[in-house]
């Protein structure tokens, strides 16, 4: 019913999205094993101030930032990392060097005695928990995953200001790594048209707005994890009821998502 081409391109996508980020995260499980490596490797060169979850997060996402290009129309460049600004004979020199590596993991640091892990005790723990709640299946079934929850009452909050309101401000999308069994809804753009004009949030193109349950943040906020944090500003949360249009379309994602 839409007669805006962009507007019915992103429908479609909004439908299809669930699969191909199904399909993206199978992608990036297949080169884990190189980034939890040299994340480590780093912690184990620099210090316990590093934090690998977040190298590797972050290295996940200049991945998908570079795929980028692969659509580019060739008018709009996509913004390379400082240390890409090389040119292109010291650009052949790095990729003969990671071909001759076999890998993109960093060497070792000389003088470590034969066999010893690149990972200590406590890093090899970390590492193995974040290994698991990757690959491990979201569990999407019981109370909190009935859409019937979902009613034209129901009140939602904006994913980054859940992000601020426990404690999680500094990174983006750190949310939805540690607690991928949230449910959490990507508006499109029909929807960011409405959450803009009532002030919820500022039009902002072509940016992710994710929608949240308050009601599943604020029980997060009474976990022993959140509830004594210095950092917890649930006044920050500012939840808002959607129009019912939009509430329909959660309820069906939700039915979707539950239904595997």
């Amino acid at each position: 019913s839409f007669t805006d081409p962009a507007v019915s391109m992103d429908l479609l996508r909004a439908v299809l999205q669930p699969s191909i980020n199904e399909e993206i995260r199978g992608v990036f499980n297949k080169y884990m094993k190189f980034f939890q490596k040299a994340a480590a490797n780093v912690r184990d060169n620099v210090g316990e101030e590093v934090d690998p979850e977040q190298l590797i997060q972050e290295t996940c996402r200049n991945c998908l930032e570079q795929a980028k290009l692969l659509f580019s129309d060739g008018k709009k460049a996509v913004p390379r990392l400082p240390h890409e600004q090389v040119g292109p004979k010291r650009a052949r020199q790095m990729d003969e060097e990671l071909n001759r590596r076999g890998s993109p993991v960093p060497k070792k640091r000389k003088g470590r005695p034969p066999g010893q892990s690149l990972l200590n005790d406590r890093g090899a723990s970390g590492m193995a928990a974040w290994k698991l709640k990757v690959s491990e299946s979201v569990r999407r079934d019981g109370p909190k995953w009935d859409p019937s929850r979902l009613t034209e009452t129901t009140t939602f909050v904006l994913g980054s200001r859940a992000n601020k309101a426990l404690g999680m401000g500094g990174t983006r999308g750190r949310l939805y790594i540690k607690h991928p069994h949230l449910f959490k809804y990507a508006a499109d753009p029909q929807d960011k048209h409405w959450l803009a004009e009532q002030q919820h949030m500022r039009a902002t193109g072509g940016k992710m707005a994710y929608l949240l349950l308050e009601e599943d943040i604020r029980d997060l906020a009474a976990t022993d994890d959140y509830r004594d944090s210095v950092d917890l500003r649930l006044e920050e949360l500012k939840p808002f009821v959607p129009p019912a249009w939009m509430t329909e379309k959660m309820q069906k994602y939700m039915e979707t998502l539950r239904n595997g």
